[in-house]
């Protein structure tokens, strides 16, 4: 099922609560799950790298400045723009980097279109060889702009965060705590991550999903 508007999204979320109902609560504080859906291209990809390790507030505004320094925001104009101009928007050098360095991989033949018709673990694999791309990038990419349905970034902070005090554990799962964890809620993963970013955004304000 691919999650690709706040209906599928929701369907998956009833099934989710089947799997495992102690995530109940979660759902009922939340209300409904936004589909947050975003372009799959380069802007989209863009989004999710101007993300890395910065507030979601910080993000956005950063974003919306690159996209009124590069429009259209496309491999190609990104190349064309001076790093002087891209760090007037608010992108630090390693992003800058990786912005170029996907625009450039874009150019050598690399087809993000096709990369998102990809199963989850081939389309990570396509876009990690990218300087700049993570396993993170990579997964919250297809998540948000695929609509994959099993996908959890485990390495996402606010995922870890949002696990410990939702589920009650111990302490913060590190990243291969938490994917293993999340295995319980395959093939509904996509929609597990989603909930615990948006149970994460009603308790700390300002956090949740990157996008």
């Amino acid at each position: 099922m691919i999650l690709d508007s706040e209906a599928a999204i929701a369907r998956s979320l009833g099934i989710l609560l089947e799997q495992d109902p102690d995530l109940t609560p979660l759902a009922e504080m939340c209300g409904p799950l936004p589909a947050r859906s975003m372009a799959g291209g380069y802007a989209g990809l863009a989004a999710i790298v101007v993300a890395q390790q910065v507030s979601k507030a910080a993000a956005d505004t950063i974003f919306r400045r690159l996209k009124e320094a590069v429009d259209p925001l496309t491999g190609p104009a990104l190349l064309s723009a001076s790093d002087e101009m891209l760090r007037g928007a608010g992108l630090s050098r390693p992003k800058i980097r990786t912005l170029r360095a996907v625009a450039e991989a874009e150019r050598d033949g690399l087809s993000l279109d096709s990369v998102l018709r990809l199963p989850a673990e081939e389309a990570v694999a396509a876009l990690t060889p990218v300087s700049g791309i993570g396993r993170w990038t990579a997964e919250c990419w297809l998540l948000f702009a695929a609509g994959h349905p099993d996908i959890f970034p485990s390495r996402d902070l606010a995922l870890q965060a949002a696990a410990h005090e939702a589920l009650g554990l111990d302490a913060r799962p590190d990243e291969k705590t938490l994917s293993e964890l999340a295995k319980r809620w395959a093939p509904n993963r996509s929609v597990a991550a989603r909930l615990l970013w948006a149970w994460y955004g009603v308790r700390k304000a300002g956090g949740g999903a990157p996008v």
